[in-house]
């Protein structure tokens, strides 16, 4: 049995986690990098210009369906955090998740043929809440173990940056497939890339989905082995719907997290327009071949190496609060700077030759610095699990977790919804390939852009100063409640 939240826990401070736990935690992540992926930069491109269903109401459906889902992570949360069961609190929500995720997956990249709009529309809301919600049923416990495995402050920056590492360099592999392998071989006469062709995405979706499963069922069974070490509900009582908000809210209302929360908001706007742009920008504004694009998405594998070793070393040198403002300021005015040369008429005219190369040289650098920012992010969220058992006497990892997913797809939808009226001003019609967009719309589409992206990324690192926990504080709390432990 997994040990009582008031006894000792897996590790002490300063414990290492074992190799083979690290890889399976990580890879894990597998999964969510594959999902995140297509959701994000395929569907609405896929929907929209492949199926021909207009952009705005496929931006409804993501949008309704992230709102729904969201509205039950929270439970799942909590859930997770009090489930009593021979394998722990965490496990069992992991292994059930893996067969729903993995086949919805699959089924949202085969739509039927010859649907109105209007079903299509109900299709897409339909398996995407299905596919979050088994996702969140997976993702939530599992991101809950970093704070459990480890309660050492550089140790679980290494266990979230290996859980985005596997997520990051997955899930631009698939990407990578996707692009050099899958969509080539459906280029036909009347389709010259084979990304705007319907076929192409019955295959990738099946690959995407079998990759899913095996990466659920390795992160749940590669840390099975933890479950007798690992700390388990606490005592069984009675739970009131009035007992269970008073909980939710006692746990959640502290102004680390409040400062995390707001700043997470802001950052899933952004990511939800930067996102479902991607492959606009690099298609329509840069008039990048699918081969381009194949190698811009894999050179994000270097990426997220730069990212996994700049974290944990912010995190042992600087502090992670410090060492996450640096650097994402550094990433995030950085980001737009080729589109802004190329409106300003600085950088020439087409996409070969020094345009390419200057693009993926800042995308790797750039790319790397959000993920090492997003690294830290994690790892702060999981040293809250610490402060809250002080002050409420529970551990809390899953609802910490849940809560910031919860905001992030309520306000994720918005920017994929964003997105969509971008195309609309833009003047990028449904159906439209790159070779039948006027210049001037493919201008309106970058000058439209870096704003809108850049100001919720200011607003997200102005929310983040309001974050005050340290290195020094988060010790104090690991020895105050091993004092605590002991006496009790």
């Amino acid at each position: 049995m997994a040990r009582s939240a008031t006894g000792a826990g897996v590790s002490s401070p300063g414990s290492r986690v074992p190799l083979f736990t690290r890889i399976a935690f990580g890879f894990g992540s597998v999964a969510s990098g594959i999902r995140e992926g297509g959701f994000n930069y395929f569907l609405l491109l896929f929907y929209s210009q492949v199926i021909g269903v207009e952009a705005w109401l496929v931006g409804l459906a993501i949008t309704l369906g992230l709102v729904t889902d969201a509205l039950l992570d929270v439970g799942i949360g909590y859930w997770s955090d009090n489930l009593r069961s021979r394998w722990g609190r965490r496990h069992p929500l992991m292994y059930a998740s893996a067969l729903p995720y993995a086949v919805g997956y699959f089924m949202i990249w085969v739509p039927p043929a010859g649907w109105s709009n209007e079903a299509l529309f109900i299709y897409v809301l339909g398996l995407g809440i299905l596919v979050r919600f088994a996702a969140s049923l997976f993702e939530i416990p599992h991101t809950a173990l970093a704070a459990e495995l480890s309660d050492d402050y550089v140790e679980r920056s290494t266990l979230v940056s290996l859980q985005y590492y596997f997520g990051w360099t997955f899930g631009t592999l698939m990407t990578v497939v996707a692009f050099g392998l899958v969509f080539p071989a459906f280029v036909t006469d009347a389709i010259a890339n084979g990304q705007f062709n319907r076929d192409a995405y019955f295959f990738y979706g099946l690959i995407a989905s079998v990759v899913i499963l095996v990466s659920v069922l390795a992160g749940s069974a590669g840390t099975h082995s933890h479950i007798p070490r690992l700390l388990a509900a606490p005592p069984k009582r009675s739970l009131t719907p009035r007992i269970v908000f008073a909980e939710i809210f006692e746990t959640l209302g502290n102004r680390a997290f409040l400062a995390l929360f707001i700043a997470a908001a802001f950052g899933a706007v952004a990511s939800g327009v930067a996102t479902a742009l991607t492959f606009y920008i690099q298609s329509f504004f840069w008039g990048f071949t699918s081969e381009q694009q194949a190698l811009l998405s894999l050179s994000v594998v270097i990426s997220a190496m730069i990212g996994g070793v700049l974290a944990p070393w912010a995190s042992r040198t600087i502090g992670k609060r410090r060492g996450a403002f640096i650097i994402g300021m550094v990433a995030f005015l950085g980001a737009p700077l080729p589109i802004v040369l190329r409106l300003a008429g600085i950088l020439p005219p087409g996409s070969t030759g020094f345009v390419f190369g200057f693009v993926i040289a800042v995308t790797i650098i750039d790319v790397g610095l959000i993920i090492a920012f997003q690294i830290l992010i994690g790892s702060m969220m999981a040293d809250l699990a610490e402060p809250a058992e002080m002050k409420t006497g529970r551990r809390s990892e899953g609802l910490f977790a849940s809560a910031t997913r919860l905001l992030a797809k309520l306000v994720q939808g918005l920017g994929v919804s964003a997105a969509a009226l971008v195309l609309t001003a833009a003047g990028i019609k449904a159906g439209t390939s790159p070779g039948q967009v006027p210049a001037d719309a493919i201008w309106r589409l970058g000058a439209y852009y870096v704003p809108a992206v850049l100001s919720l990324w200011m607003a997200m690192m102005l929310a983040l100063t309001f974050y005050k926990g340290d290195r020094a504080d988060h010790e104090d709390a690991v020895r105050a409640l091993a004092n605590r432990r002991a006496a009790a």
